[in-house]
Parts: C-alpha cells; structure tokens; sequence
C-alpha cells in the first residue's frame, strides 16, 4: 500500500494508454476532413467518441439524462471550436477537456445532491469499463462479500458525489477511460504532478467513503 503522505507513481502501462498511435492518426484524418466541411467525417468522431464521453459524464453528474445533456453540449462546442483545433494537443485530451469542462460546470451550477438515476447501460459500455470497475482496481477494496454489483455501483455513485470535481474528474479519466497521466494533464491543462497529486487524493477519499458505505469492517484494503 502506498505510503499515506505520497502520491503514487503508479505508471499505466503502454497497453492501457486511452488511444493508440493509429486511433491518433484516424482521428486527425477525420478532423482534418471536418475542419474541410465534411459532415460525415464529423458525425464519424461522434460516433467514436459518444460512448464513451457518456461514461465520463454520467460519472461526473450521476444523472442519465443530465449525462446526455452534458454530452451534447461537449460536441456542440467541439464543433464550433474545431476549425480552430490546431492539432497541438491529441484530438482525443482536447475532446476529453471540453467533456469535463462542461460536466464541471454541470456540477458546479447544479449541486451534488442531485437524484441518481442509475443506468446499466454505463456498467456494461463496450467501449470501456463501468464505474462498477473501479472498485477492486482503484481502491483495493475487496468486494466479495458484496451483495452484488448493482451495489457495489450505487455505493461508488455515492461516494463520488463526495469528491470535488477535479478530484472526480481525475478519478474517472485514470481508471474507467485508462488515459495516462501525460494525457489527463492535456486534457485538464495543469501538470503531471497536480494531476498526481489529485488522483491520490481523490483514491484515498474514494477508499475511504466505500469503506464505510459497503461495511466497514466486512471489507479489506489490500
């Protein structure tokens, strides 16, 4: 277990990295058609990307339809901005920056105690892991004694409700989209080390929250 005064390394492998050498290569290709007024090559980057910018949403905001709300206003905005996308950053972090932009600002304006509407749809995304899969990765928590999954999922809506934005943020980049930590800087436009520094923090609040949602002593941290 990590030292409780240090913010892990914890390096993701290349293998875990958000997007590939050639997803990077496809989606400029696409954006470059876009930028050259090609509707098609945009609503491909759509297609590509809604999915899974849901995933992130509805973790942000817990809310099936604020979710999509937040979702479309990101390609909105992605679409208006990206004549102007230079390329200086991966298509992928710019996308990601404005997705949690808008759902910081979802949260910010609306609060966090806002009604859960749970969606199963997010736990069992093809694209990508649920928030169900954060637990035994992200927190060493062991869930065996669990009721069952859509518990343990409620438990984690719950307790990131209790992070901050950022620290939420952070949270759900790292662990259900697998960016790396070079990414997740792009993305939210601060350093490696802020973003270290957050995803410690936002781990061991995590941890701590679902330890005591989920039972306490009937729960172990590895």
């Amino acid at each position: 277990m990590n030292k409780p005064n240090q913010p892990s390394s914890d390096p993701a492998p290349s293998e875990q990295k958000a997007g590939s050498e050639r997803d990077r290569n496809e989606d400029w290709g696409l954006v470059e058609r876009s930028q050259q007024g090609d509707q098609s090559a945009f609503a491909e980057l759509v297609r590509r990307y809604q999915r899974k910018a849901y995933s992130l949403a509805f973790g942000m905001v817990h809310n099936a339809d604020d979710a999509r709300d937040v979702v479309q206003d990101a390609f909105v905005k992605v679409h208006r901005h990206l004549p102007n996308f230079k390329g200086d950053s991966s298509f992928y972090t710019w996308f990601y920056r404005i997705v949690v932009n808008v759902g910081i600002d979802h949260v910010r304006k609306h609060g966090r105690n806002q009604a859960v509407d749970y969606d199963d749809t997010v736990a069992h995304d093809a694209d990508g892991p649920g928030d169900g899969e954060l637990l035994p990765s992200t927190l060493g928590v062991n869930p065996a004694t669990a009721l069952g999954r859509r518990e343990i999922r409620e438990a984690i809506h719950k307790a990131l409700e209790t992070l901050s934005p950022n620290h939420r943020a952070v949270l759900l980049m790292r662990e259900s989209e697998g960016m790396s930590y070079e990414e997740m800087a792009e993305a939210m436009e601060c350093s490696k080390g802020t973003i270290m520094s957050r995803l410690f923090h936002a781990r061991k609040n995590m941890q701590k929250v679902l330890i005591e949602l989920l039972g306490g002593s009937n729960y172990k941290v590895s």
